[in-house]
């Protein structure tokens, strides 16, 4: 019942000792801001680490059941090659489809570093067969070994050594996002505890008459935190609402030829930022009443 009631007190407020807090001044400006300001970073850096995450996984999947055989043979001997690589192919286990690249293909990967009119009839490029494995997949020593005896121009690329790394940086961005948002949850607590101490010493006059009238530490302390808390869930609740704004309106990535990454929030992601409002208000609770009560000890 006490917690209850507490709980009552902050929310509906004492008019008599919301006076002992001013309602406007440097410490009230500050605490809005700084949360407005933390609640929109950490909009963002969810959202960067959600859209890392979905990275991560889409990595994951394109490349997980993806894999390329490279045949290289002397002029001549190449089709022979690739007929035996795909004859390979269809009688191996785990294999849902496999398909020559074509020149085109290969010259629409190659512009990107030689240019539109690179001349592929003339280099001695290898063949490229992209293969689409089950999701059961297959035995890749197994695969190698038959490549080795019957194609012997023929290297198998199963795209670890691609898959592995880019899943790794993706994971350790969205660790990066994570740590990002503690570190400013950290900064907001910092910065409300220095305004809420600025105003308990810019009212130590007030806060001295008040306990020569017998007001315990409790009843003063009610007061800062009801005021600091509600500016800080005001704050951040328009801080979260513009940071969501802004995402909304940034293009897809698809709209910006592949530049963005998606950063975002997808489906019922978007409920994610309506917790920081209430998350604020709790650190802002608590970094107030600790330094309400730290600052009163203090000045006893």
């Amino acid at each position: 019942m006490s917690r209850l009631r507490a709980l009552l007190l902050l929310i509906a407020g004492d008019k008599q000792a919301d006076r002992v807090v001013p309602p406007t001044g440097f410490t009230a400006r500050l605490t809005v801001f700084a949360a407005a300001a933390m609640a929109f970073l950490v909009v963002f850096a969810l959202a960067f680490s959600m859209a890392t995450g979905r990275l991560a996984e889409r990595w994951g999947s394109s490349l997980a059941q993806s894999s390329t055989i490279r045949v290289s043979a002397p002029e001549g001997q190449l089709d022979t090659q690739v007929i035996a690589v795909m004859d390979i192919l269809r009688t191996t286990p785990g294999i849902a489809d496999a398909r020559v690249i074509t020149d085109d293909e290969q010259r629409a990967l190659l512009e990107p570093w030689f240019g539109p009119d690179l001349p592929l009839d003339t280099l001695p490029l290898p063949r490229l067969i992209a293969v689409t494995e089950t999701p059961e997949g297959y035995d890749s020593a197994g695969l190698r070994a038959r490549l080795a005896g019957e194609a012997p121009g023929a290297v198998l690329d199963d795209h670890t050594r691609w898959r592995v790394p880019l899943v790794r940086a993706a994971g350790r961005m969205r660790t990066l996002g994570l740590v990002a948002m503690g570190l400013i949850a950290a900064t907001t607590a910092a910065m409300i505890t220095l305004a809420a101490s600025a105003a308990l010493a810019a009212n130590a006059e007030v806060i001295r008459v008040l306990r020569l009238v017998g007001a315990r530490d409790a009843y003063i302390v009610r007061a800062f935190v009801r005021r600091f808390t509600l500016r800080a869930l005001a704050g951040a609740a328009a801080g979260t609402a513009l940071a969501m704004l802004a995402i909304a309106l940034l293009p897809r990535a698809e709209t910006a030829g592949g530049f963005l990454t998606g950063l975002g929030f997808v489906g019922l992601g978007w409920l994610w930022p309506l917790a920081i409002p209430p998350l604020a208000g709790l650190v802002a609770f608590l970094a107030t009443r600790r330094a309400a009560f730290v600052t009163l000890k203090e000045t006893r």
